[in-house]
């Protein structure tokens, strides 16, 4: 399934693509359009976890370096039966972690110095495991090339209002790009990453570390931390995180536009686990 999603978010930037090309430039606009997508889509298979990973500034981490997340992490992608990943620490205040890569032999899990600072070790150890069932379930690929889809598609919108405005067509172009092609980022996460997927990672993890209480109480934590600590994140990648990185800056509409579920819900459906 999310092979075939994922094949779907890449036929649909090569279509929008080829689609302005020919309405600002004719034909020729939308051969290289085609072939802008086209390289795109090649760049994000292969680069998006590398294009996420320079974004929020992370870096790699060995085990000399951080001696007790390294371990953690080694200790329960075992568990998993995985390979084991890169770990990278990202250098924000926000307690927030996601996962990465095109899958589980090229992967990476990143947390923020603010995560490591905030959780227990068993809260730390079940945040952990949340990343590595998304790994485990090839979540991480789909994450990654949405959003690339996402940020190019809004990269689009520009490009149209750029090119577009000087004359009157291609002003009416320009406005209509902004309209509604901007606000497809959102929509195109929305459609191809299931929030569902938070619920079966949770459950995942939480088996994987043997503690759904420690996943449920860092969780809670989570939430309250990201509300009372800004994060300057892109919005095409807030669905990778375990938490929404905007959770304090989005009112009554958070729910309702949030890549992420309830993390009330969450926090409810492990502790009937843990029951």
């Amino acid at each position: 399934m999310n092979a075939l999603r994922t094949t779907a978010l890449m036929a649909v930037l090569i279509v929008l693509f080829a689609l302005v090309g020919r309405a600002i430039a004719g034909p020729s606009g939308m051969l290289i359009a085609f072939g802008i997508a086209v390289a795109m889509n090649f760049g994000s298979y292969w680069f998006s976890d590398k294009i996420v990973l320079r974004m929020y500034k992370a870096k790699e981490v060995t085990r000399s370096q951080a001696p007790e997340l390294f371990e953690m992490v080694d200790r329960l992608r075992q568990r998993a039966n995985l390979p084991m990943p890169k770990v990278y620490i990202i250098p924000d205040n926000q307690p927030n972690a996601f996962a990465t890569g095109r899958n589980p032999e090229h992967a990476a899990v990143a947390v923020t110095n603010g995560i490591v600072k905030m959780l227990d070790r068993d809260e730390l150890e079940g945040v952990i495991a949340h990343e590595l069932a998304h790994i485990q379930n090839r979540d991480i690929l789909i994450s990654s090339i949405a959003a690339a889809t996402a940020s190019a598609i809004t990269l689009l919108a520009r490009f149209g209002l750029f090119f577009g405005g000087g004359r009157d067509r291609g002003g009416l172009i320009a406005t209509l790009l902004m309209v509604f092609l901007a606000p497809v980022a959102a929509i195109l996460i929305q459609m191809a990453i299931s929030r569902a997927r938070e619920f079966v990672a949770d459950r995942d993890g939480a088996e994987i570390c043997g503690k759904p209480q420690a996943l449920a109480s860092a969780l809670q934590r989570l939430q309250h931390g990201a509300e009372r600590q800004p994060m300057d994140a892109n919005p095409s990648t807030a669905h990778m995180f375990i938490v929404n990185p905007f959770a304090g800056g989005m009112g009554g509409l958070r729910n309702l536009f949030s890549t992420h579920p309830p993390t009330e819900e969450r926090v409810e459906r492990l502790m009937q686990m843990a029951r």
